[in-house]
């Protein structure tokens, strides 16, 4: 955000961006109120009138007069509801009275600065409109007085209309990440707490509220998203005084942050996206996280992971065998997953002694990523510094550095404990083992696993909780080995896709979406963490003909097909497949690398189609000349035929040709299943409008269930 110099008394601000209008109400000493968020109100609208407009008449208040709610809502304004700020000092000051002493306001967003004398705290509240239309907001609290503070809640929120009546959030679990909820947005509280110490498999994710069925092409929808991996609150309030909001912060476990004279508390990044539909609300986070200038901007590299393929089995012929089968299809980047190290040969031990191991390496890794290099692809090497067996050296050596909540340690998971990153000693063992294996070897890409929840996670020996210490420690190791090692690029994995969170993507460079490679499953699952991720930063591979964690069968067109809208990899021990998979799959892999350029610039678009058992989804260019859709069926459908499906997102004044695209071109793999060919799907295809294929679409293929089919749209 442009900076501005700090005025008294500025009475508003007005941004705008890519169709969202942001009005703040300014005026007076209190904290920034939110007239409007939402379709751009144009340059010429009266703000006078807006706040006189929108003024609600003072009936039935717990105070006399308006009560005017604040981003950071306070119970001195007459607000009853969830409380932007919630502390103490040994049991005073646990209300606020903020008075605004200066404030800021830019092109793109205010910054307000604020006392309470009384209290002895000041606030630095900043609220900006990106460009493009996203609304980020956050809080930094400092304690001016002369005791502790302790803080238990910073809440940040955005106001929504009364025509949002639905609500959509999303719940989940190892394996089946991101499962969408919907549910009415009625009076009262809708609270989703996050304690697992990571962003977690059923978070909110991503709070949305909309007009009545809004969807991904339909509605208006107003959605939040809070920036952090820890523990975390989102919710929805409304409030019988026609008060709906909003809002999130970091969910502080008791006595976790304690502010001493001077110091300060920085809340999350709270996120806030607008849109005609969920397909706009994303296009905005979308193109957010594309314009930053670290994103990935080279081409998303085909990556083959070893995990699937051989587990804990190290082998240095086996792995070889594996690299030439890899190169063959295509394969651009290969990533030796858990085992390499210590006494990791299986996962009871090991874990947090990082250096090679020589039972399995005796001549290090310098082979392996020789043979890998050679071929002409980047080498991954799999890590989880945030984790500690108690069977490994380190524990044994130092079993204070374990989190817990005092001399008693957590139970166990997955035979893991936390090693407390906020120690110093701790942090600099893991930073320098890590700093010299990418100085050692030629690695381009760490693959950062996190497989437990942090459980009773308190900083010894004091015993105090830890999951905010935790989290900041990682985000400054992350921090830091990337600025030591620019090149190297980080997958965030977290038992799959455990945490998917904007703040850990600004530190990484694309999230492992699932331990679950079942593409039945990784439709929804890919659909939906799709809605704030693009799909270049989503890792999407194909497994073996049997999933290994469904052990559910599916023909490889739909496996590829299905891996194919991400950040496309391989899992799966292509030395057991036959010849034709692979000559098949390299086909597909061919295909990744035509369409790439396309998949990760373009934007997201997905129908909302009324068949419950066909999905229509795809990325249309930004300038409108080109297209790729997939025509999915998850079941059997209740028509036969099939019907028409709807292709979305083209520009309505071009003409474009429309075709099958090939491998994705056969249904079923025969391409005369169901007797009579469709007459356009062909080689030759058909041309129309645009607006006609959004409108009327074309009629769908049948399909067998858990299949898919291609189709591309080119502008003439």
């Amino acid at each position: 955000m442009p900076s501005a110099p700090f005025a008294s008394n500025p009475d508003h601000a007005h941004l705008r961006a890519a169709g969202v209008s942001l009005a703040l109400d300014l005026s007076g000493d209190t904290l920034p109120r939110v007239l409007h968020w939402g379709a751009d109100l144009g340059e010429n609208a009266s703000f006078a009138a807006l706040r006189t407009t929108t003024q609600r008449q003072p009936i039935g208040n717990s105070i006399g007069g308006p009560v005017d709610v604040a981003v950071l809502p306070e119970q001195s304004a007459g607000w009853l509801g969830t409380p932007g700020l919630v502390g103490n000092r040994a049991g005073r000051d646990f209300s606020t009275a903020f008075r605004v002493t200066a404030t800021s306001v830019s092109d793109g967003g205010v910054v307000v600065r604020a006392e309470d004398t009384a209290a002895a705290l000041a606030l630095e509240l900043t609220v900006e409109l990106t460009a493009a239309g996203l609304v980020r907001q956050r809080a930094v609290l400092t304690n001016t007085g002369g005791s502790p503070f302790a803080v238990d809640a910073v809440n940040l929120t955005l106001p929504v209309p009364p025509e949002a009546v639905e609500l959509l959030d999303f719940t989940g679990r190892h394996l089946r990440e991101r499962a969408p909820l919907r549910t009415a947005f009625t009076q009262g509280l809708r609270m989703r707490e996050n304690r697992t110490g990571r962003t977690g498999y059923d978070s909110a994710y991503l709070l949305a509220a909309g007009t009545e069925a809004f969807g991904h092409r339909t509605g208006e929808v107003w959605a939040v998203h809070t920036a952090w991996s820890g523990n975390h609150r989102t919710f929805a309030e409304r409030t019988f005084h026609a008060v709906s909001l909003l809002g999130s912060g970091e969910l502080l476990l008791s006595g976790e942050v304690e502010l001493a004279p001077g110091e300060s508390y920085t809340s999350p990044w709270q996120y806030g996206s607008y849109g005609a539909g969920l397909d706009e609300v994303s296009a905005r986070f979308h193109d957010d996280l594309r314009a930053r200038p670290q994103h990935p901007s080279s081409p998303r590299p085909v990556v083959v992971n070893t995990w699937e393929a051989v587990y804990f089995d190290h082998d240095l012929t086996r792995l070889k065998d594996l690299a030439d089968a890899a190169a063959a299809v295509g394969g651009e980047r290969f990533v030796l997953d858990d085992g390499w190290f210590g006494s990791r040969r299986d996962d009871r031990r090991g874990l947090g002694d990082w250096y090679v191991s020589d039972e399995v390496w005796p001549d290090g890794l310098g082979p392996i990523i020789d043979h890998v290099t050679g071929l002409g692809l980047q080498f991954g090497l799999w890590v989880e510094p945030e984790m500690i067996n108690e069977d490994s050296d380190l524990a044994r050596a130092h079993p204070d550095w374990i989190m817990a909540p005092g001399d008693r340690l957590p139970g166990a998971a997955r035979n893991q404990q936390v090693l407390d990153l906020a120690r110093p000693e701790a942090f600099r063992y893991v930073f320098d083992r890590l700093d010299d294996l990418l100085s050692t070897y030629d690695i381009s890409y760490l693959k950062w696993d996190h497989n437990r929840d942090l459980v009773e996670a308190g900083h010894r020996p004091t015993g105090r909780a830890g999951v905010h210490g935790q989290t900041l420690a990682t985000y400054r190791l992350l921090d830091e080995l990337r600025a030591q090692h620019p090149t190297v690029e980080i997958e965030s994995c977290s038992s799959g896709g455990g945490r998917v969170d904007l703040a850990i993507l600004q530190r990484t460079d694309r999230v492992w979406v699932s331990d679950c490679i079942d593409a039945l499953e990784r439709q929804s699952i890919q659909r939906w963490t799709n809605t704030l991720v693009p799909l270049e930063l989503m890792g999407t591979h194909v497994g073996s003909g049997t999933s290994h964690t469904t052990h559910r069968r599916h023909p490889l067109d739909f496996r590829a097909g299905t891996a194919l809208f991400g950040h496309f990899g391989i899992e799966w021990d292509l030395t057991k497949a036959s010849e034709e998979d692979r000559t098949r799959l390299a086909e597909w892999v061919a295909l990744y690398k035509e369409v790439r350029g396309l998949l990760h610039t373009g934007t997201a678009v997905h129908a909302d189609h009324p068949d419950p058992a066909y999905h229509v989804h795809g990325v249309v260019a930004k300038d409108g000349t080109d297209a790729l859709y997939a025509i999915v069926a998850t079941d059997t459908s209740a028509y036969y035929p099939t019907g028409p499906v709807r292709l979305p997102g083209l520009d309505p004044e071009r003409t474009y040709h429309v075709r099958p695209q090939a491998p994705g071109d056969v249904p079923d793999g025969n391409a005369v299943r169901w007797g009579v060919r469709l007459p356009w799907w062909t080689d030759e295809g058909i041309t129309t409008t645009g607006r006609a294929l959004a409108v009327a679409g074309v009629q769908a293929p049948v399909l067998f269930p858990e299949r898919l089919v291609l189709v591309r749209a080119t502008a003439r």
